[in-house]
């Protein structure tokens, strides 16, 4: 204030806090006690002596105006805090896509074309319906739309909607959108009766099947494609000719592939639709994808199957409705890419039969899944009655590629059978089995799986005597299979369960020469059949040699496949042992326990598999041009090319191979299942023997001897470049080792219910040391206590996880494929 108003002493009974804190008297003298009555505005007349007296800029105007700019700066960032708050929820859009059956109205020819008047009072009349569904519920205010994207006919009768339904919401309480949460809502606003027992309710009015509602989550990228403007080649095609193949091609050179083609049959029948080739550029589902769905929209719940990775294999599947989506995902394309397919109309089938089995011996009929050879459909049945004429014999069924066993409380992942009122479940395999019921009257129903489509199968039946199941001189396979006794304990796993091979007795010759009984001199056959090997020593003829066989200093010769390299002096002067090149390197006593940095130079067999300039996996030196590795490395038609394999040995700190050589030829068994990884090993030629001036920094490791039996508890090494963690995103560049134990093959079985007898466990039960992503393909390595050598016991294959508690690694147990190996290695004989 000025000074002379601060001067003024007001009436005590006249001063009031409101007038101090808001008069200003500039007329000299005056006093504040009493103010003036107010004069109209217009009226008013300024004061021109005042207002030259006071300054514009005095403090108080300086506040209001420092009060009015904060004001006008607090709505411009609250304007731009609620701007941007509104455009973030619009991106954070969540979308569902679904579809249910409406029973009370009638399907017409007009609703295939989505600008007729009668699609769009459909459409209209369903969106009104679903919007009256989520306007009411407690998603109500993140409701923003749904859309009509088809609607078609349907085997069932009646209509089948199609439908995409939108909601917004800030990112941070997008957790509250489950599945299930969103279908439940429309589901329970579906009213049915419980006395006539029908899953027709009504929907606002609309008579719609409950079973049929399906509702998934959906991604931004297939509603544009289907509903907005980025639609790409999306296709519609109505089949109604049965004779007519209808070709579905599609191919881009570059940029983005997305499309979607919509086959619709006419009511009554099926699609087929047959896949002669598919281009794609990865080998995973992430990126590319051709994906077959049960319904017109992309809604996962009704996918029939997926295909990632390229094929020129013929493969046809067939759908359970009149209806199919097919869709090609590529998000970007280097070189040629898409489709060449065809589709067909075909009729249901009925998947049930009455079979008279002749007395006749073999088998003399097949029965097969609906459709074959294509994959058969979800939720399928199929049911066989079969009859012999006498009560002395029963069916057996031979299963291709497939075998049955009881049904667990897991549940079947690919079919369940009832077989005379017992429960089986289905899974694939590599080689034949044979199932024998022993009743002249058998009932065999099979229950398809209830998720994706799955491969066809073949069963062959014929009857056979129920005393005798095998033909006399014959030992039956615990799969089934018949073979002759002679091939029983031979060594050789003629039963693919090595069941031949298992508990096996072997009547050994007395090793007394006194008590041996033979009329002649002994031969020496190159078997040790006396524990000291007296029936070798003692002589007097040999066999001769052949190219595989191993002669001892003696002449002698080993004819049997594992006589060198498995430790056993089979030579009396240990010729063939001494002569043996696998590695005895003792350098790994000094390792770290529980997985770290390896000494340098400790695993001289130790490769790593570069795939494209990048490693990839692991692999073993097995001899001088010859790895030995997993096949689920090579598994994919870019995969199993060698060419763009390189291998490094030697090698210590990745990029630091002493020898380098490009993989001249990968070797894939021929039973490897992909799925179950049974069967899981490869060999892989080198375009370049290491040479042996490098003998000191590679050395091959030993095979171990066919059938060997392992030991559980016993210590043995995983190593390779992996990744240290499950959760890290590249692997180590310094070798890595880790001590684990072999785990009882019982234990294993209870862990993950699917190991076979080709398979192995190791790690430690309480986790934190196993191999990881990156280490596949690479040495489980074993110390032979009784010459000090290292024995390839196991190749790593898969596992839970890595390191997880309770879930041990598995490797392959190449005891198992010493033949096999031998095949295609015999230098290593």
């Amino acid at each position: 204030m000025d000074k002379e108003n601060s001067d003024a002493s007001p009436k005590p009974a006249d001063l009031k806090i409101s007038n101090i804190s808001i008069q200003v008297v500039s007329v000299p003298g005056r006093l504040p006690g009493r103010r003036p009555l107010r004069k109209p505005i217009g009226k008013a007349r300024p004061n021109k002596k005042s207002k030259k007296r006071t300054p514009f800029w005095n403090v108080q105007n300086k506040i209001i105006l420092f009060t009015l700019f904060l004001f006008i700066l607090a709505v411009i960032a609250w304007t731009l805090l609620w701007l941007y708050i509104s455009k973030t929820e619009s991106r954070d859009a969540f979308y569902f896509v679904g579809m249910f059956r409406i029973t009370n109205i009638e399907f017409l020819p007009e609703y295939r074309q989505k600008e007729s008047r009668e699609f769009l009072s459909v459409a209209r009349t369903v969106q009104q319906v679903v919007n009256l569904v989520y306007t009411t519920s407690a998603f109500s205010k993140f409701y923003k739309q749904s859309v009509v994207a088809d609607v078609s006919s349907n085997n069932k009768g009646g209509l089948l909607v199609h439908f995409w339904i939108v909601f917004v919401m800030p990112h941070a309480k997008g957790h509250i959108f489950c599945e299930d949460c969103v279908a439940a809502i429309l589901k329970d606003s579906i009213q049915t009766s419980i006395i006539n027992r029908t899953s027709v309710g009504s929907l606002q009015g609309l008579a719609v099947d409950m079973d049929s509602v399906v509702l998934n989550a959906g991604l931004r990228s297939d509603y544009s494609s289907t509903i907005g403007s980025d639609q790409g080649c999306s296709q519609y095609f109505y089949a109604e000719h049965l004779s007519l193949r209808y070709p579905l091609e599609i191919s881009a050179t570059s940029g983005q592939l997305m499309c979607h083609f919509k086959l619709v049959a006419i009511v009554g029948y099926l699609i087929r639709l047959s896949i002669e080739s598919i281009q794609l550029e990865a080998d995973n589902c992430v990126t590319d994808s051709l994906t077959i769905y049960d319904a017109l929209l992309p809604i996962r719940s009704t996918a029939l199957y997926r295909l990632c990775e390229p094929t020129r294999t013929l493969m046809s599947f067939v759908s359970t409705n009149n209806l199919m989506l097919v869709t090609l995902k590529s998000p970007y394309i280097r070189r040629l890419s898409g489709i060449r397919a065809y589709f067909e109309v075909i009729p249901e089938q009925k998947c049930q039969n009455t079979v008279l089995v002749n007395e006749i011996p073999g088998f003399e009929g097949k029965i097969s899944s609906p459709y074959y050879p294509s994959y058969y459909p979800p939720k399928c049945k199929c049911t066989w009655k079969f009859q012999t004429p006498l009560s002395s014999l029963g069916i057996a069924l031979k299963f291709h590629n497939y075998s049955i066993t009881r049904k667990s409380a897991k549940g079947c992942e690919h079919g369940w059978w009832e077989i005379n009122e017992h429960m089986y479940c289905g899974s694939y395999m590599d080689h034949q089995t044979i199932f024998r019921v022993p009743s002249p009257l058998v009932h065999v129903q099979l229950q398809c799986s209830s998720r994706l489509s799955d491969q066809p199968l073949l069963v062959e039946y014929g009857s056979y005597n129920i005393s005798q199941p095998c033909p006399l001189e014959s030992f039956r396979c615990s799969s089934g299979l018949c073979i002759p006794q002679a091939q029983r304990c031979d060594g050789v796993n003629d039963c693919f369960d090595e069941s031949d091979e298992l508990f096996c007795v072997t009547i050994k010759p007395a090793c007394d020469v006194a008590v041996f009984g033979q009329p002649g001199p002994l031969v020496c056959d190159g078997f040790r059949d006396c524990d000291n090997g007296q029936d070798e020593h003692n002589c007097t003829q040999s066999i001769p040699c052949t190219n595989r066989a191993f002669k001892c200093d003696n002449d002698i010769c080993f004819k049997k496949q594992n006589a060198r390299c498995d430790g056993i002096g089979d030579c009396p002067e240990g010729s063939e042992e001494d002569s043996c090149s696998c590695s005895r390197s003792s350098s790994a006593l000094h390792r770290i326990v529980g997985g770290a940095d390896s000494p340098e130079g400790a695993w001289p067999w130790q490769v790593s598999l570069h795939f494209v300039g990048s490693a990839y996996c692991g692999a073993s030196v097995i001899s001088r041009e010859w790895l030995l590795s997993a096949a689920h490395c090579f598994h994919g038609n870019r995969l199993s090319d060698p060419t763009p394999w390189t291998a490094h040995l030697g090698m210590y700190v990745q990029g630091n191979a002493k020898f380098v050589s490009p993989v001249r030829r990968i070797v894939v068994h021929e039973y490897y299942n992909s799925q179950t990884f049974d069967y899981d090993i490869a060999l892989l030629q080198l375009s370049i023997a290491w040479p042996e001036t490098l003998k000191q920094l590679i050395q091959p490791i030993c095979i171990p001897p066919a059938g060997q039996r392992v030991r559980s508890g016993e210590k043995c090494w995983v190593t390779g470049w992996g990744r240290k963690h499950e959760v890290d995103n590249k692997g180590s560049p310094v070798l890595q080792q880790a001590e684990v134990e072999l785990i009882d093959q019982t234990l294993c079985v209870s862990t993950y219910g699917i190991i076979t007898s080709r398979m192995l466990c190791a790690g430690v039960m309480s986790g934190k040391q196993d191999a990881c992503k990156g280490d596949s393909g690479g040495p489980l390595s074993c110390r032979r206590k009784s010459d000090g050598k290292w024995i390839l016991t196991g190749i790593v294959s898969w596992g839970h996880g890595c390191g997880r508690p309770n879930f041990p690694g598995v490797y392959t147990r190449v005891s198992y494929f010493v033949p096999w190996i031998h095949k295609y290695v015999p230098s290593l004989l």
